[in-house]
C-alpha cells in the first residue's frame, strides 16, 4: 500500500533539491510549488501518497483558477520532489513512479497575445493607491513591468544589490532569466522613481526589493512570489477596466519600445530573448508594413519614358 509522505518534511529533502537548481527563477517557483503542496497535503496526512491523491490536488490547482501552464509547472516540481524522495529511500521507490504519473493540466485553444496603448500603460501604472505602501509597493512592481519588460520571477528575485549605476545610468545588473541568461536590463528615470519611492517608504536598504505587506499596513521580511505578481496586474487591470496578464505588459514594453524607435536587436537584448524572431513574435508581426523600409530606396519612377532619354 502506498504510504504517506509527512513523515518527511520540505526542509530536509525540499531545501536540498532546491538547491541543487541553478537557476534562482526556477529555484524561487519550484519552492513556492512545493511548499503550497505539502502544506495542502499535511492537512491529508492520512491520505496515502497514490496517483488519485496528486489527480486531487492537481483539481484543487485547478480550481483555484490558476491557469494550466501555473498548474503544469506545479505538478513538475511535485512529480520532481517525489522521485527524490523515492531516490534517497523515504518513500518506496515504486510509490514515487506511480503517483508521478498523473497528466498535466491541457491547454485549451490559444490564449490570444494582448498589448496595452501607452494611455492604457499610463493608467496602469498609476492604478494602485499611492498613499498606502502596498500601493507604492504595486506602482514599483507594475513600473518594472510595463518599463522594463521583466518576468514576473525576475521582479520577486531582484535585490537591492541588482541596482547599479552604469555608464551614467541606472540598471539592474546581471539579471538572471530564462536558461539561465544574464542580461543587463537599464532603468528608465521614472521606474527608477517608483522604486526609490517605495524602497523609501518601506525602508528597504538591503535583500529583496519587494516584500509582503500585511493587512495592517506594516512591511514584513518576507518576499513576495510570482502568484502575488500575476494577482497585481489583474486586480490593477480590472480596476481600469482591462483583462490583462503579466506577460502582456512585457510584450508591451517590447511594442512601446519599438513605436518610439527602439532598434530591433536592442530590445531582444532588454527582454534577454535568445533570437530576434522570438522578439519579432511579441511585436504582433514579423513586418511593419506601415512604415516598409523598401519604401525608401531613393528612386523615382517616371511614367513618361521620354524624360528618360531627356
Amino acid at each position: 500500500m502506498a504510504a504517506p509522505i509527512h513523515q518527511f518534511s520540505f526542509d530536509a529533502l525540499g531545501e536540498r533539491l532546491i538547491a541543487s537548481l541553478g537557476n534562482p527563477v526556477t529555484r524561487a517557483m519550484y519552492g513556492k510549488a512545493i511548499r503550497d503542496f505539502l502544506a495542502w497535503y499535511g492537512g491529508r496526512s492520512t491520505e496515502a501518497l497514490t496517483r488519485s491523491a496528486l489527480e486531487t490536488y492537481r483539481a484543487h490547482l485547478t480550481g483555484l483558477k490558476y491557469s494550466p501552464s501555473t498548474v503544469n509547472q506545479r505538478l513538475s516540481a511535485i512529480r520532481r520532489l517525489l522521485l527524490h524522495a523515492g531516490d534517497e529511500g523515504l518513500i518506496p521507490a515504486a510509490t514515487a513512479q506511480i503517483a508521478t504519473r498523473v497528466s498535466g493540466v491541457r491547454k485549451r485553444g490559444v490564449r490570444v497575445a494582448k498589448w496595452l496603448s501607452p494611455e492604457q500603460a499610463e493608467d496602469l501604472v498609476n492604478a494602485p493607491d499611492p498613499g498606502s505602501l502596498k500601493g507604492l509597493r504595486d506602482r514599483a512592481i507594475l513600473a518594472l513591468l510595463v518599463g522594463c519588460g521583466l518576468r514576473r520571477a525576475e521582479v520577486v528575485s531582484l535585490e537591492t544589490s541588482h541596482l547599479e549605476k552604469l555608464e551614467g545610468r541606472w540598471v539592474l545588473l546581471d539579471i538572471e532569466g530564462k536558461h539561465r541568461r544574464i542580461r543587463t536590463v537599464p532603468v528608465p528615470p521614472w521606474v527608477k522613481s517608483a522604486l526609490d519611492v517605495w524602497l523609501t517608504s518601506a525602508q528597504i536598504a538591503k535583500g529583496r526589493l519587494f516584500r509582503a505587506v500585511e493587512r495592517g499596513g506594516a512591511v514584513t521580511a518576507r518576499s513576495i512570489c510570482a502568484q502575488t505578481v500575476f494577482d497585481i496586474v489583474v486586480q490593477q487591470g480590472k480596476t481600469i477596466g482591462i483583462s490583462i496578464r503579466p506577460h502582456d505588459l512585457r510584450r508591451t514594453c517590447a511594442k512601446l519600445c519599438r513605436r518610439e524607435g527602439g532598434d530591433l536587436e536592442q530590445i531582444q537584448l532588454l527582454l534577454g530573448h535568445s533570437s530576434i524572431q522570438v522578439t519579432e513574435s511579441y511585436l504582433g508581426t514579423r513586418q511593419s508594413l506601415g512604415e516598409a523600409p523598401n519604401d525608401r530606396i531613393p528612386i523615382r519612377w517616371h511614367h513618361d519614358r521620354r524624360k528618360l532619354a531627356s
